[in-house]
């Protein structure tokens, strides 16, 4: 399983990942799941991959082009004039893979490859934007109503964001937020874990303003994981407590 971020803000976006990937409690491997491409003072892309593994590889390399030989590579990404061009085409190469790895694989291979992807940057001259692609290659566009995108394993670390995200919010604020809802899913889904990946992407800077790999050891992330751990117990022990009501037996 899988678990990824992308956050949209007034400034620009914020993107986290996992890296874990597992078929089985006994066989769990470390993989990239965030890519990104940038043309300095033109452009920057980034993707985040969930679900099958082989999908999600061979849709990166496709748009990387890999199969041609080295100088002759050439990311489509970075020729195309718009993000929502840039999102067309993620999501037809993610649909065309799909579609070709399950005919692959027959009957067998139905409902076994399929992926999802967040797609995230800016071109000069146009707002950064954000995307999430479904297997079928469809999509949709972060807005003021939906400002941030997940994929993977969603369920856990959702009710942090809602309750936190701020739209105005800064940069290393987002990026505390992000921390806390991903803490929240490792300790409550073992399919999901570190090292993570982070990057932040700075309005009208189209190279990663930021970017790191968060291992078990970073202190900073450390902080966070056992301070929200006190935080929520100092704040559940602060609640009004609850009073059973006496039966007129029990009051006699």
């Amino acid at each position: 399983m899988t678990y990824c971020v992308g956050m949209v803000l007034d400034h620009g976006i914020v993107l986290m990942s996992d890296t874990r990937t597992n078929s089985g409690v006994d066989n769990i491997s470390v993989f990239r799941k965030m890519f990104h491409w940038s043309v300095p003072g033109e452009r920057i892309i980034s993707v985040m991959t969930a679900g099958n593994l082989a999908t999600t590889q061979a849709v990166i390399s496709r748009l990387e082009e890999r199969s041609k030989a080295p100088d002759e590579r050439s990311n489509s990404l970075l020729e195309l004039p718009t993000m929502f061009q840039v999102a067309v085409e993620t999501g037809k190469l993610l649909r065309e893979t799909v579609q070709d790895t399950q005919a692959e694989n027959g009957e067998q291979g139905k409902g076994r490859f399929t992926a999802s992807l967040i797609v995230a940057g800016q071109i000069k001259g146009m707002e950064p934007r954000l995307f999430m692609i479904y297997p079928e290659g469809n999509f949709i566009e972060a807005s003021f109503d939906t400002p941030f995108f997940q994929i993977g394993e969603t369920k856990y670390g959702r009710p942090i964001l809602i309750r936190g995200y701020d739209r105005n919010m800064s940069f290393e604020d987002a990026v505390k937020l992000l921390m806390v809802s991903f803490d929240s899913t490792l300790k409550a889904n073992l399919s999901v874990g570190l090292p993570l990946d982070m990057m932040v992407i700075e309005r009208d800077i189209y190279e990663p303003a930021h970017e790191q790999r968060i291992e078990a050891t970073d202190e900073y992330f450390q902080s966070v994981s056992s301070g929200w751990s006190d935080a929520l117990r100092t704040a559940f022990h602060s609640l009004p407590n609850y009073h059973f009501e006496k039966t007129e037996a029990e009051s006699a």
